[in-house]
């Protein structure tokens, strides 16, 4: 946000510069189009900023895909993502790359999962092959201040994350006589 404003602060001064010395008045009319275009610029991040949602919760989709009789169904996560979204968080979901294959026997990419998900592209994350989703989910978790629901205690990255690895931010859940449970 500081960017944009100082750029859009900068070439105002510019503007009134060309304008009230006639030697600049050529600069006028480059000092106007910075002008509009940093306004641009700083709009599009204050619109950003105000749309961001604040509660977000990482959904760690490979663990949570094996939830329901530790059979891998995409329905599953998809649930847990509506009762997230109902609950008022705003789930973004990170998955393991061979997720294609357990519930399909072909690879598929963050694309084909939002699809099944019901969410946006930019809220669901596939591993590269032979790289664990957990240190991904992680990250995701710390940079965005999320809870992480999962069953998974991430105990072989305690090191590397202690402070995402709080108890509270860990929210578990399952099927308990058919019914999804969170423990949010």
């Amino acid at each position: 946000m500081r960017l944009p404003l100082f750029l859009f602060i900068l070439s105002i001064c510019g503007l009134f510069a060309a304008l009230s010395r006639p030697a600049l008045s050529d600069w006028a009319m480059v000092a106007g189009l910075c002008s509009v275009a940093s306004a641009i610029l700083l709009l599009g991040k204050w619109l950003r900023r105000s749309k961001a949602p604040e509660n977000w919760a990482v959904v760690d989709g490979s663990n949570i895909l094996h939830w329901r009789e530790g059979i891998p169904d995409i329905a599953t996560v998809r649930e847990v993502v509506d009762a997230l979204t109902a609950s008022g968080l705003t789930p973004g979901v990170v998955f393991d790359a061979n997720v294609g294959y357990k519930i399909s026997d072909r690879y598929m990419n963050y694309k084909a999962l939002a699809s099944l998900l019901g969410l946006p592209v930019d809220r669901v994350m596939v591993a590269p092959k032979g790289t664990p989703a957990d240190p991904l989910i992680l990250q995701v978790a710390r940079d965005l201040g999320a809870t992480i629901v999962t069953n998974d205690r991430f105990r072989d990255w305690v090191d590397d994350y202690p402070n995402v690895l709080q108890a509270k931010e860990l929210v578990q859940g399952g099927y308990r006589n058919g019914t999804l449970w969170l423990a949010l």
